[in-house]
């Protein structure tokens, strides 16, 4: 399962059409459907309808929930991790002052 996957099926779960969830991922219509449909071969089931209109299937509302717990802690590993690779300048300069300090150039 690829993380693109899961944004894709997200998106498509909101807009329930392919065209739309396409270009609110930046991406074309068919790159969007073939991501879905691996992921719901790799499911093991389909995820939505496909008829007139796109409807979640049992499978799809049963993963779906899981889905958006995924993509929820990603973003929030991101945001910890900018979070803490932020350093302000000044400490920055003070580390290689000292680090240079440890080891002089000869």
């Amino acid at each position: 399962m690829q993380m693109q996957q899961v944004h894709y099926f997200l998106a498509l779960c909101e807009e329930l059409n392919f065209t739309r969830a396409a270009r609110r991922c930046g991406v074309s219509q068919p790159s969007l459907s073939t991501a879905v449909s691996a992921l719901e071969r790799e499911l093991g089931g389909a995820l939505f309808h496909r008829k007139r209109s796109i409807a979640l299937t049992g499978l799809g509302r049963a993963v779906r929930p899981y889905l958006d717990e995924i993509a929820r802690n990603a973003d929030h590993a991101r945001e910890l991790a900018r979070t803490l690779t932020r350093r302000p300048v000044a400490d920055r300069s003070a580390r290689q002052a000292v680090d240079s300090s440890k080891h002089p150039s000869i």
